[in-house]
């Protein structure tokens, strides 16, 4: 039990050092669009809406993204070039890193425990577990490669 208190206590620290500076990373870029070529673009009442919005409901929406894997440095970007209020974000973004780091310290250490006794016990299996995953992941990164290079008008479905 120590060693996931302390792998999900140093996930922590890591995930809201990540997240906060991909929020204040956006502070700033918002900050700069504002000044900048996209002043007029930013000062639309369509564009105020939509901060307006994202400041209110956006605390939710910043704590359950860090459930999803792609999605919680997009939102934070987000939170942070739109001007999320501190006191919205900093709960949401210590809730849903507490969240993170605990799933993540929890199963990490549980994927590391079942693949060191695969590799003791059964060599063969732990590098063949191995092996599989790399195919699997190349597989699916050939796969999305070829589907974005694929003509926009090429409306054929995959037979393989």
């Amino acid at each position: 039990m120590d060693r996931i208190a302390l792998a999900a206590g140093a996930l922590y620290v890591i995930v809201l050092l990540r997240a906060g500076g991909t929020f204040a990373v956006g502070w700033l870029a918002g900050a700069g669009a504002r000044r900048g070529r996209f002043a007029g673009l930013t000062s639309s009442e369509r564009f105020r809406r939509a901060e307006r919005a994202i400041q209110r409901w956006g605390a939710p929406v910043v704590a359950v993204s860090f459930l999803t894997v792609g999605f919680q440095t997009a939102v934070n970007f987000l939170a942070g070039s739109m001007r999320m209020p501190l006191p919205r974000y900093l709960p949401a973004l210590f809730v849903g890193g507490a969240a993170w780091a605990l799933i993540y310290a929890t199963a990490g250490i549980g994927v590391l425990e079942v693949l060191g006794r695969l590799f003791a016990e059964r060599t063969v299996f732990g590098v063949s577990a191995v092996v599989a995953l790399l195919l699997l992941v190349c597989g699916v990164v050939v796969h999305r490669r070829r589907r974005a290079a694929r003509p926009s008008g090429d409306t054929t479905a995959d037979a393989s």
